[in-house]
């Protein structure tokens, strides 16, 4: 009986212990894996505009760049309709990894794909990919039980539509990984506004890939700039 007991409050202690509430980005643990972001693969997304997950993917790309992250790009059966990896992305990186899978689904059934993410030495994996349920999804659910911490770039992974994105991402969340927009990724990554990468390296990218916080700046700029302030505006501060 005493045995029995000592299980059972072992349990309820388990389950009372709430769950870390925040598994923070370290630009010093982090690497970044872009997957199959083809320009054929990329014409089945449709739970962004055409537009808008272009900007996405080459955002996603282009915080490698900012932060110095470790790169690896990968892409399948790209001699296919897949297509090819987008050309800005691959002028973006011209020294990553590159690992042209030629049949399997899951990037990280890919002998060559492990070790390129193993030699980054990196234990954060920041990803995004096409299509979202498999491609992204399948290599996140890989690397969880690998032991790594998975932060899924919700901007920067699409697929036929809402409903697939939703069901995925709920899936991806349940195993452990962390969903977030490439908004919270940078600001994560970089922590303070102060520091290095910082506002200077920041407000160039956001200008670029979140045009709404460039037009924040540029406002703030421009009053500065002009000096024009009206009677009435003061009333407001």
């Amino acid at each position: 009986m005493r045995v029995t007991a000592a299980i059972q409050a072992t349990f309820l202690l388990a389950i009372s212990v709430p769950a870390q509430a925040w598994n923070r980005l370290d630009k010093e643990n982090a690497a970044l894996l872009v997957i199959d972001h083809q320009v054929g693969l990329s014409q089945v997304v449709r739970d962004f505009s055409t537009n808008d997950f272009r900007n996405n993917m080459l955002a996603h790309a282009a915080l490698g760049n900012v932060f110095d992250l470790p790169t690896v790009l990968t892409t399948s059966s790209d001699a296919g309709p897949n297509g090819l990896m987008l050309k800005e992305i691959m002028d973006m990186h011209p020294n990553a990894t590159f690992v042209r899978r030629q049949g399997e689904v899951n990037a990280w059934d890919n002998a060559e794909f492990r070790a390129a993410v193993k030699a980054t030495g990196k234990k954060q994996l920041i990803i995004g990919g096409i299509v979202t349920e498999v491609c992204t999804t399948f290599l996140a659910l890989s690397l969880i039980d690998e032991g790594y911490e998975v932060f899924a770039n919700t901007d920067a992974s699409g697929t036929f539509d809402t409903r697939l994105a939703e069901d995925a991402n709920r899936r991806m969340e349940r195993a452990g990984v962390t969903l977030m927009g490439m908004f919270a990724i940078a600001c994560d990554l970089m922590r303070d506004w102060r520091k290095t990468p910082g506002l200077t390296e920041l407000l160039p990218f956001l200008d670029k890939y979140q045009f709404a916080y460039g037009l924040v700046a540029r406002h703030h700029g421009g009053a500065l700039q002009n000096g024009t302030l009206y009677p009435i505006e003061q009333t407001l501060l």
